[in-house]
């Protein structure tokens, strides 16, 4: 199972953070991006085939592309801010995660413009 393999690097890090923290915290904060990464590139598979099943249910449901390309894109942006900011708080760089976050929510309200505005284009034509 793929779960005990990345709680098996998990914890094997954790170990070796714990150890190398007080005494070469340098090298602690990159090994922490890379089993960061690792895990990410680990996860990449199962990420294209949630993508592939959502893109198919969307065709079923003659939802536009557009839209969920945007979606999608939204997602996508959430996980990864969310992996940097994380990444950035365990190397204690607060202050530039809360700007990963900033700017996270200004591409994500960025790019929900368009679906905002077909939801508006729609309530206007129903109301009379």
């Amino acid at each position: 199972m793929e779960i005990i393999q990345i709680l098996a690097i998990a914890l094997i890090a954790a170990v070796i953070l714990t150890l190398l923290k007080k005494e070469k915290p340098e090298i602690a904060i990159q090994i922490s991006l890379a089993v960061g990464i690792v895990i990410f590139l680990f996860m990449l598979g199962k990420i294209t085939l949630v993508i592939e099943s959502v893109q198919q249910i969307a065709l079923k449901a003659n939802i536009s592309p557009t839209y969920l390309n945007i979606i999608l894109k939204i997602i996508g942006i959430t996980y990864l801010a969310s992996l940097g900011i994380e990444m950035c708080r365990d190397a204690e760089q607060n202050a530039i995660a809360s700007k990963i976050e900033f700017a996270a929510k200004i591409i994500i309200i960025s790019l929900a413009i368009p679906i905002v505005m077909a939801v508006m284009d729609m309530i206007l034509k129903i109301m009379p």
